[in-house]
């Protein structure tokens, strides 16, 4: 033991000097990266200043604003560019198409009007320069074609164009993906989609391809970055749709990831050549090893003062470094005692005093295992009788009053009394007994979901199929009330078990169908958040008193007078879906809106 102390003495004296030198790169890697943002962020900057001064020599030039944009590139190693007040890139004339409109209703004046539709936005450069099958029949001069999107502040914003407008929803289309793509998002800002068209009125118009302009030479490779063109074009979704909130005399600097890479994008508001509002748009990589070591000649300063902190703060530990550790063990040890196993010993030496703290966290959590697998046991056993108890006492109560109506219908027939009907306390009796067994099924299935051993098994799915299948399974009942049914889906793959969902969905549509006064609506919706999609199921007509809404979730709960049994439900399929729901981990609940309940969940994106 004493030669094994005396042995760590010389080496820690040995090693304190590499042990500083190693701190110091530890420091490196945790300050030196927001140095190097900051640094970077001005150099970026500052050449952007010059930059607005070459562009508006060269505008107007598309092959000059190419090259000086590569020059930028190679100098600051940052893509950039220039766009108009609406979001289009500037000296664009080489890579266009231009399409002599038909008449259409939805744009006045359209017949013979020429509109000049920029390439880049529905589609890459590339594929003018391979053996593409999709572009040869109809991408050409004389051809006729049809478009659909949105008319903007007074401009033809094209989402999609196609060689007919059946195409448009096909894989053979050209789509602006991020005009798409921001649509979805800002539809649910409105009340209803006829109030977004009000605002964005939308089109689709045929014409014929007039010409069609690809660039040559240098002005290819300025259409080749397809993430810094996506980025423009998501850029110019934000501006259509006054999402951009840039201020006029400052400059907008953001973060944005893609493929494990970190980039700055950089975004000026400036004027052109004519004096017209433009944006200049960069967008940098924060990666490059060759400008993190020039600018380290600057943060040399920074390690040599905290080299001298970091020698003094050493000495300091190196004095109480040999107590440390029987002083841990002996703190560890009387938490272990006391039943406390979050605590574990480092193992930093290979001595007695290392192998001592090995086999005293092995200890700790052997302990700590077999103390949280008993408790586990007693939980689920505990869970298991409250489980068995629940469901006796359940259906002990919801038996009576079908099995005294069975005895009363029997007690009825064999005294002989009403004779003439037979037929009708036959039909009461079997009606109970279908009752009775739905009732031991539900009670059955919420049995197993309480009883802490179900697991849940998830998959992808695409939810608006689901809603729409189980809408068309009740469009009988819903005609029957002369209910209106009002659906707003959106194509969204979700990760859950499917067959439970449909299960809650179904419940909620159930109840919603029996609770809607004739000729009201019933509202179906999805909506898409960040990593989640919010279903709601609306039924107008009705609320639920205030105090009720978090009762209806319990079982055999039935408020009165509009929710009681003779109204065919079971009282657990409320129940049955929020233990569903539970085991998916998600939120759900149930709100009075304006003109009825809405019953909502929520669901988890497929990444």
């Amino acid at each position: 033991m004493i030669k094994g102390i005396v042995l760590k003495l010389f080496l820690l004296t040995s090693a304190l000097c590499l042990f500083i030198l190693a701190l110091i790169f530890v420091g490196q890697s945790v300050f030196f990266k927001q140095f190097y943002l900051h640094q970077k962020v001005e150099d970026v900057q500052a050449a952007l200043q010059s930059y607005q001064q070459d562009y508006r020599k060269a505008a107007g030039d598309p092959q000059a604003v190419a090259r000086l944009e590569q020059d930028f590139y190679q100098k600051q190693n940052t893509w950039i560019t220039v766009l108009d007040e609406r979001g289009n890139l500037t000296d664009t004339d080489d890579f266009f198409m231009e399409i002599r409109l038909e008449r259409s209703a939805d744009i006045p004046d359209s017949s013979s009007q020429t509109v000049t539709i920029p390439l880049y936005s529905v589609m890459n450069v590339e594929d003018f320069n391979s053996d593409n099958p999709f572009l040869a029949p109809w991408i050409k001069a004389g051809e006729r074609i049809a478009m659909e999107g949105l008319v903007m502040h007074n401009q033809l914003v094209v989402q999609r164009m196609g060689r007919d407008s059946s195409n448009l929803r096909q894989e053979n289309r050209l789509e602006n993906h991020q005009m798409v793509s921001k649509e979805y998002e800002v539809v649910p800002r409105f009340e209803n989609p006829t109030k977004y068209h009000e605002k964005y009125p939308s089109f689709l118009v045929y014409g014929t391809i007039t010409n069609i302009q690809t660039p040559k030479g240098t002005g290819v490779s300025r259409y080749m970055n397809h993430l810094f063109l996506d980025r423009v074009k998501a850029f110019q979704a934000d501006l259509l749709y006054g999402d951009y909130d840039g201020d006029a005399n400052a400059s907008q600097v953001t973060d944005f990831a893609a493929n494990g890479v970190n980039y700055k994008m950089f975004v000026d508001r400036i004027t052109d050549r004519s004096g017209n509002p433009a944006y200049m748009f960069a967008m940098t990589s924060l990666q490059p090893v060759n400008e993190a070591a020039g600018v380290m000649q600057n943060y040399y300063v920074y390690i040599i003062i905290g080299t001298l902190l970091l020698a003094l703060l050493a000495s300091f530990y190196y004095s109480r470094r040999i107590a440390r550790p029987l002083l841990r063990i002996n703190r560890t040890t009387q938490k272990i005692a006391g039943l406390d196993f979050s605590e574990k010993i480092a193992v930093t030496t290979r001595d007695e005093i290392g192998d001592l703290s090995r086999s005293i966290n092995e200890l700790s959590d052997r302990l700590h295992a077999h103390i949280a697998r008993l408790e586990q046991d007693i939980e689920k056993e505990k869970q298991l009788e409250h489980t068995r108890k629940e469901f006796i006492s359940g259906v002990s109560h919801e038996l009576k009053t079908p099995l005294s109506v069975i005895q009363s219908c029997i007690s009825i027939l064999k005294d002989g009394v009403a004779s003439h009907k037979r037929e009708y306390y036959f039909a009461a009796m079997e009606e109970e007994v279908k009752r009775m067994d739905h009732l031991i099924a539900d009670m059955l299935e919420l049995a197993k979901y309480e009883s802490g051993t179900y697991t849940m098994k998830l998959d992808s799915f695409t939810i608006d199929t689901v809603i729409e299948r189980i809408c068309a399974k009740f469009a009988s009942d819903i005609a029957s009330k002369q209910l209106h049914l009002h659906t707003r889906l959106a194509p969204i793959e979700v990760v859950a078990n499917q067959h439970r969902i449909e299960q809650v969905i179904v419940n909620f549509l159930t109840n919603a169908i029996r609770y809607t006064p004739e000729r009201e609506s019933i509202v179906v919706s999805t909506v898409e958040g960040r990593d989640t999609v919010q279903i709601c199921i609306e039924n107008k007509g009705v609320q639920i008193p205030p105090e009720q809404l978090e009762k209806i979730w319990d079982r055999f709960y039935r408020g009165e007078p509009s929710r009681h049994r003779s109204s065919g439900g079971t009282g657990l399929g409320l129940a049955i879906s929020r233990k569903i729901l539970e085991l998916h981990g998600v939120e759900y609940g149930a709100t009075n809106t304006a003109e009825g309940v809405m019953f909502f969940f929520h669901l988890n994106k497929k990444d």
